[in-house]
């Protein structure tokens, strides 16, 4: 269930990158539940992706949404301004960003490639960068402020050293977060980021497609202080949900985990 009322964001438009599934569609519906219009992209280079935004579309229309959805890839500025610029154009604003895009990337610094390196800093940290540069003339010429979310992780707060390219890329992105919180105060624009621990959806399940889910759940319990291995995909779009509405209108600059209490245990939490 939503925990911000369905018409908190009436009127308002909302951009979500990495809309096609997991997290993002997850975020795409709560803020559609609560009145948002969206703007919804995702990478799109291959049908099942194009497919996944199709549905997500499909399903937020359904919620009464206006959608203007379409492919865009977030480390390409052109491709991300385009769509932005478009989802503007129809929808007459922007009030809200949502910089969910990202990719996982594991291993230690000799198992990393250049190439896994650089994907894991282009997609997480330039991405959300370009996303937000993309944003900010609409946000700013609206003069109403306005909210901006970035999707982290746990191993933006802490580390792990099976998962280095991750942990720096995340890392960036809250330093982001913060830094534009400053920037953009002056002009009552809010710039949160949110920390789940590990979330139940298909980029978690590519990590090991050999397990079935019985066994990945044994993999990961223990992992959070809470006895659960993980959180749903809407645990966390309920705290994006907030941050977005005038709930949250005092709230700027916050680092909020979702993470069922992995930060507690610090080295301690298997996957370190």
């Amino acid at each position: 269930m939503n925990t911000v009322p369905e018409s908190q964001l009436h009127g308002r438009v909302a951009l979500i990158t990495g809309a096609g599934g997991g997290q993002g569609r997850a975020h795409a519906l709560h803020l559609a539940n609560a009145g948002a219009d969206l703007i919804l992209t995702d990478l799109g280079a291959t049908d099942a992706q194009s497919h996944r935004l199709v549905q997500t579309t499909e399903l937020a229309r359904k919620l009464g949404a206006r959608v203007v959805a379409g492919p865009a890839d977030v480390r390409v500025p052109t491709a991300i301004g385009d769509l932005v610029d478009r989802g503007v154009q129809e929808l007459g604003r922007l009030d809200i960003v949502v910089a969910n895009a990202g990719v996982i990337s594991t291993g230690s610094t000799l198992e990393t490639s250049q190439d896994d390196w650089q994907r894991a800093l282009d997609v997480n940290l330039t991405g959300a960068w370009n996303t937000c540069r993309a944003a900010l003339p609409h946000l700013l010429h609206g003069g109403r402020g306005g909210s901006i979310i970035m999707v982290g992780s746990i191993y933006a707060i802490r580390a792990s050293g099976t998962a280095v390219a991750y942990t720096a890329s995340k890392h960036g992105l809250l330093g982001l977060a913060k830094a534009l919180a400053v920037e953009l105060a002056p002009h009552s624009i809010r710039v949160n980021s949110v920390h789940p621990t590990t979330v139940l959806t298909d980029m978690l399940r590519d990590i090991s497609p050999q397990l079935s889910q019985d066994e990945l759940a044994g993999r990961y319990l223990g992992f959070n202080a809470l006895p659960v291995p993980w959180v749903e995909p809407a645990d966390v779009s309920k705290l994006v949900a907030f941050l977005a509405s005038d709930e949250a209108r005092y709230i700027t600059g916050a680092a909020l985990p979702v993470d069922a209490g992995n930060l507690l245990l610090g080295s301690r939490a298997s996957g370190s």
